[in-house]
């Protein structure tokens, strides 16, 4: 893919309808369509559009973890000792279930990472698996206590 890709222009129905499928993937195409008062075959092409030039990615399931046993949430900087296994970090946390999302960044650490495990000894587990990985010199790991705002698609407003 070509990292200098043109910047998409999307117009006010197109925007609506990504807000929407924000909120709720699984809306209908003819709720959709009300909303927005559109018809429901015109509000297909568009999202359909919207799929073919990858600005819907996909959709996916967000599930509570505690009402499947992950009670642990996490953030983990790796510290690395040098750039050289940068890229195997990143195929190394894809293939690692309890860590949900790797970022990549700048500062401290070279990558972050967000985990969800069922406890503190299978936490303790997983940063033993993380420090084992080539190059990685130390964690540092931040267990998160409460969540007071992140996103939450069933309380925002629809435009």
């Amino acid at each position: 893919m070509n990292t200098k890709e043109k910047k998409i222009f999307l117009d006010s129905i197109d925007k609506q309808i990504l807000s929407i499928l924000k909120c709720n993937a699984r809306n209908s195409v003819s709720n959709i369509a009300d909303e927005i008062n559109l018809s429901a075959p015109a509000t297909s092409d568009r999202i359909k559009k919207l799929e073919d030039m990858n600005i819907i990615i996909g959709y996916k399931t967000v599930i509570d973890p505690h009402k499947v046993g992950l009670d642990i949430l996490a953030l983990i900087t790796i510290i690395s000792e040098s750039s050289a296994d940068y890229g195997k970090i990143i195929s190394y946390a894809n293939q690692v279930d309890e860590i949900v999302e790797c970022f990549a960044t700048t500062g401290r650490g070279s990558h972050i990472l967000i985990v969800q495990t069922k406890d503190s000894q299978s936490l303790e587990q997983l940063l033993r698996t993380i420090q084992s990985w080539p190059n990685v010199m130390r964690t540092e790991t931040q267990i998160i206590l409460s969540a007071n705002k992140q996103f939450n698609p069933s309380i925002h407003s629809k435009k």
